[in-house]
């Protein structure tokens, strides 16, 4: 979901880049050797995104794949998620999720099987769509999990919950399924394991990072109220250009003088809408804004500065009462921080490390971005929760953004095609042998 991850702080020395993996088993020759089929799963996917909310073919194919398994199967689960369960003994819960929606873009990767799919908006345009954020990866990884798992029932003992959320990128999809009976119609998971792509970083790396690991994120909008007019003769009106632009700046004042330099926040106006011709004053003006932080006192302190800040710079403009700013929060696209269980997360890199090696697992800066796998653990903090990143820029492109400043494309990037088979094979390694050191018998 937009804009997620940013470059790991990887070490640059070729030696490093081309490391290879700290030793290779049964494990990753079953998932080499499933690669083929594997790919034939990503290539589909890949070529047949879904929006949020729409992923009715992509959990359909899904789920049908669970079943041929083993798995009992629960479809539209929040609309259109999947939960796959599998018993197999007395031992703990894991919950395994992916995410299944792609995005309202054209795709320009130029890759032979890209998405040519359209679809309609919630508004009701038609849009190209694409999965780029790499939520085709994510499936494909969590089929790949879900068969090894399968083939290793001799090595674990518990409960197994593979789940597939939809409108992630909406941050509807994890609270939808929660709403619909996730943790009481379905055994309730102790831990809840996923990983996303990561554009900038190379392919087959891990990232992670011990508690928060991805921000709240908050939409806030105000409108701005003012009297309209003639722009020949301002001092007939209340000009909402000239008051939302003194909002727009005293925003700034938040982040910089009220919250603690150590703790992170941003405030984003991401839009100032207002007026349609130069020699019109206009009766209102609108801001959208994104608003970022860790902690919920922080988020408390912020939401409240910025009704605080739009209400006195109208008093300060003499609005009188009823022409006060409306400022609303869209409390329906909140997505809450991710937080890694610290100890459980450091368990999980050691883990990584043994099987991949230290060069490939690199502790990570927490980013501003969100991701609404978050939710399962802030349903009940008692979850020990991870979400890790795989790197997934070619090595190549990876070096010479090193050397030669080359930009890469991000998440949410029309041109993003990360290496998948790098993605897929490293996710599903990972995501089984943490399940299967969580589970073992």
């Amino acid at each position: 979901m937009m804009r997620k991850f940013t470059k790991f702080a990887l070490l640059a020395a070729a030696s490093v880049l081309t490391a290879s993996p700290a030793f290779a088993d049964d494990l990753t020759d079953a998932i080499s050797a499933d690669l083929p089929s594997l790919m034939e799963i990503y290539r589909d996917l890949h070529s047949n995104p879904e929006l949020s909310g729409e992923e009715v073919r992509t959990a359909a194919k899904l789920a049908a794949e669970a079943r041929r398994l083993g798995f009992t199967v629960t479809e539209k689960v929040g609309g259109t998620g999947v939960v796959a369960v599998m018993e197999n003994g007395e031992g703990p819960t894991v919950l395994i999720r992916a995410d299944m929606d792609g995005l309202p873009l054209e795709e320009k990767t130029g890759l032979a099987f890209a998405s040519k799919a359209m679809a309609k908006t919630r508004q009701g345009n038609d849009t190209y769509v694409m999965h780029a954020c790499g939520h085709d990866t994510h499936m494909t990884g969590w089929v790949a999990t879900a068969r090894q798992l399968v083939a290793r029932k001799d090595q674990w003992a518990g409960t197994l919950v593979m789940i597939l959320q939809p409108a992630e990128e909406t941050g509807e999809g994890a609270l939808a399924m929660l709403e619909d009976g996730l943790y009481t119609r379905f055994p309730k998971p102790e831990y809840a394991l996923a990983f996303h792509d990561a554009a900038g970083a190379p392919a087959g790396y891990i990232g992670y990072a011990p508690g928060f690991a991805l921000a709240n994120v908050d939409s806030v909008d105000i409108q701005v109220k003012g009297v309209g007019g003639h722009g020949a003769y301002p001092h007939t009106t209340k000009d909402p250009v000239v008051l939302a632009s003194r909002i727009v700046g005293s925003l700034q004042t938040l982040v910089s003088r009220e919250i603690d330099p150590q703790d992170p926040a941003v405030v984003t106006v991401g839009s100032f809408q207002a007026g349609s011709k130069h020699n019109i004053i206009s009766d209102e003006a609108l801001l959208l804004i994104t608003v970022r932080s860790y902690g919920d006192d922080t988020r408390a302190k912020l939401l409240d500065g910025i009704k605080r800040i739009a209400r006195g710079e109208a008093i300060a403009a003499g609005m009188p009462e009823d022409h006060m700013p409306v400022v609303t929060l869209r409390e329906t696209e909140f997505t809450p921080a991710a937080y890694n269980s610290p100890e459980f997360t450091l368990e999980m890199a050691k883990l990584f490390e043994t099987r991949f090696g230290k060069e490939r697992v690199v502790q990570s800066k927490p980013v501003m971005g969100g991701e609404d796998f978050s939710r399962y653990r802030r349903a009940d903090e008692n979850i020990k929760s991870m979400i890790f990143w795989v790197g997934g820029v070619p090595m190549a492109e990876y070096q010479a953004s090193l050397t030669e400043g080359t930009k890469l494309p991000s998440l949410h990037s029309s041109t993003w095609a990360p290496e998948a088979e790098k993605v897929i094979t490293t996710g599903a390694e990972a995501l089984t042998a943490a399940a299967l050191d969580i589970m073992k018998k």
